[in-house]
């Protein structure tokens, strides 16, 4: 009887595991909700509110993008910019720099929090107007910038007052910027990280990053100088967005992503990472139809080295439910389910919540 029992625990143990690098056996994750910049699609992105918010819809991981003030201070933005967000331009119109934007590392933290901060914009003709005019109206209410420890703070406190366990999921925003303006973010970065309690890949926290020298550097370099080991992300880009740079002669230029999509791509960004953050049709592409959906080998390769793939951003605004997918929950079946992706970052986290535990 002992050795039946041992045999049907031993196979039940088996059937709840999957196949990981080289036949290693690795227990299936849950899949997971991030909250991209809090819940956005409601709120303004990154404020205080969308945060909290994206935590009662029952989140995950809620994300934070991460840029440099001129003090040194970590501040919530997820451009290094300061003029989509905020009202800049109309209290500081001459801190400007050559190319008319306002830099976040030209402000102390003082100045940065004087700031009214809104929903996403762009100025046409003089006009703001919104990035997304189906969310929160701009210029309404009050909302301001805060710092990456003040939202540690938040989701912290709420966690020991709900007695839930919400991760945290921060980008380090252009290290390569940031450092050609004299400043280590990804230090600074870590410093908080490990003052807040995390610390090890069991803690609930991914470390992301775009680039992929910066991730290399965090994982061979700046994680065991911190005594740290937590999960990393390596975010993909096209290069044609010029999302990275790298400096040559003293003149920036793109950071070149192809190999990344070649056959041992997945492998070689295995080596520094645990896992992967594409761009959706990077996994299906925009070529695909209802009848016939083109799924890209990334997740399996992903998979194969054992990395976890979370892809960006799901999003049901006007134009955004790509042409193969009948409606939101329909797009989130096909990456969940069809891809096989192991967590999404969306605007919309309650929508992705009640997806999954319907």
């Amino acid at each position: 009887m002992k050795k039946i029992i041992g045999l049907l625990l031993m196979l039940a143990f088996v059937g709840c595991s999957s196949t990981g690098v080289a036949g290693e056996k690795k227990e299936e994750t849950k899949k997971i909700v991030v909250a991209h910049r809090g819940a956005s699609g409601y709120l303004p992105e990154h404020s205080m509110a969308a945060k909290s918010m994206a935590y009662a819809m029952g989140a995950d991981y809620i994300e934070q993008d991460v840029v440099m003030t001129k003090d040194n201070e970590l501040v919530v933005l997820h451009d290094h910019y300061l003029d989509r967000v905020t009202n800049v331009a109309e209290v500081y119109p001459y801190r400007k720099r050559e190319d008319g934007r306002y830099y976040a590392i030209d402000f102390t933290l003082k100045e940065i929090k004087g700031l009214k901060m809104t929903e996403g914009f762009n100025v046409k003709d003089g006009k703001t107007v919104a990035g997304f005019p189906e969310r929160f109206p701009i210029w309404k209410s009050d909302f301001k910038v805060h710092t990456l420890a003040e939202e540690i703070e938040l989701i912290q406190g709420l966690n020991k007052s709900t007695g839930k366990n919400i991760g945290i999921y921060p980008e380090i925003k252009a290290p390569w910027f940031h450092r050609h303006e004299g400043k280590d973010i990804s230090v600074a970065v870590l410093k908080v990280l490990k003052k807040y309690g995390y610390t090890k890949k069991s803690d609930l926290v991914y470390l992301q990053c775009f680039d992929p020298n910066e991730v290399v550097r965090l994982k061979e370099e700046l994680l065991p100088e911190f005594g740290m080991d937590i999960k990393l992300v390596q975010l993909i880009a096209e290069t044609s967005w010029d999302e990275t740079m790298v400096y040559e002669d003293g003149k920036a230029v793109p950071y070149n992503y192809d190999w990344m999509f070649e056959d041992g791509g997945m492998k070689k960004i295995s080596q520094y990472a645990d896992g992967i953050g594409p761009w959706k049709p990077m996994l299906v592409t925009d070529e695909s139809t209802k009848d016939n959906l083109i799924i890209t080998d990334m997740v399996k390769d992903a998979h194969r080295y054992g990395m976890e793939v979370h892809p960006y951003t799901f999003r049901l605004d006007e134009g955004r439910i790509p042409a193969y997918a009948s409606d939101f929950e329909d797009m989130l079946d096909i990456f969940y389910n069809k891809v096989g992706v192991d967590g999404v970052f969306t605007d919309f986290p309650d929508r992705a919540v009640n997806f999954i535990n319907k």
